[in-house]
């Protein structure tokens, strides 16, 4: 991709999702992510209605009328955007790839980050960490993470969740408001996400293709597995291949699910097909 398209298409994004962020997300993230608590932030005189305990004693000692403290909640807090990158994104039978709709939520989540003023960071994972960019704020910023998920070509195309969760819990040491977006076809995972979860608040988007769920009967097909290059042909006709196909992908959603809930971490799950605006809304509202 050359440069120009480049920008094109994170201008594009920009546009879509900052519209988003602004008149739709903002408000419910502010509500449901809170700040680490109240700060002190400047003494005034006392007026009617007041608290009498947010009296500085000192203050109107020293005027002989009385003064408040002021306090205001304490905002500044930082969102990490772990993105998993393997083959298996690229792949999509709907409106668009798994990819492309990862890519929307994240940069919808990083722009309603970066208007409430908290700092944004970017993982980007396979079966190794491919890229991580550490926290900053600003649109410059949230604009370089949105090119890097755009084009950014991963040097395998397998998946470790387990391997990214770990990678977080050593790498961010303050607490995080963490969104880990997959199609999660993965296991193994759970100790890792338990350790993350209890220093940060984590929540599992799982975008999923419906073929990913159940495979349609379109006679002998050639597929290919994303991950590993492998092309075998796949009888679709059986009711037997397509049941244990369907069975596979049930049992690696239920894992993604219970794994997440029994963490004390957030659920959201997707087709590609779905509004990825009304399922953030519904979580957020549930969540606040």
């Amino acid at each position: 991709m050359d440069t120009k398209e480049l920008l094109k298409k994170v201008r594009k994004i920009e546009i879509k999702t900052r519209r988003l962020s602004n008149h739709i997300f903002g408000g419910e993230y502010h509500s449901t992510f809170k700040g680490r608590g109240m700060t002190f932030s400047e003494v005034r005189q006392y007026q009617f209605g007041d608290d009498i305990r947010a009296i500085d004693w000192n203050v109107t000692a020293r005027y002989n009328e009385p003064y408040v403290k002021v306090f205001e909640e304490e905002r500044e807090l930082t969102m990490l955007l772990m993105v998993d990158i393997s083959g298996s994104e690229f792949f999509g039978t709907s409106q668009q790839f798994k990819k492309d709709t990862i890519t929307e939520i994240a940069a919808t989540l990083a722009f309603s980050a970066t208007q409430n003023n908290d700092k944004v960071g970017l993982l980007l994972f396979s079966d190794q960490i491919e890229l991580f960019i550490p926290p900053k704020k600003g649109r410059s910023h949230v604009l370089r993470i949105i090119r890097e998920l755009i084009e950014f070509r991963p040097n395998s195309k397998q998946t470790s969740i387990n391997g990214a969760l770990k990678y977080v819990s050593n790498v961010v040491k303050k607490r995080a408001i963490v969104f880990v977006l997959s199609d999660f076809m993965d296991e193994a995972y759970e100790h890792s996400l338990k350790i993350l979860g209890n220093k940060h608040d984590v929540t599992g988007i799982r975008i999923y293709d419906k073929h990913d769920m159940e495979i349609p009967n379109l006679g002998m097909v050639p597929m290919i597995d994303a991950e590993t290059g492998r092309v075998q042909l796949v009888n679709t006709s059986s009711s037997a291949v397509r049941k244990q196909y369907k069975t596979n992908a049930i049992r690696l959603e239920s894992y993604f699910k219970t794994t997440f809930k029994k963490s004390g971490a957030g659920v959201i799950n997707m087709a590609t097909d779905e509004s990825y605006v009304k399922k953030l809304l519904g979580y957020f509202k549930q969540k606040a």
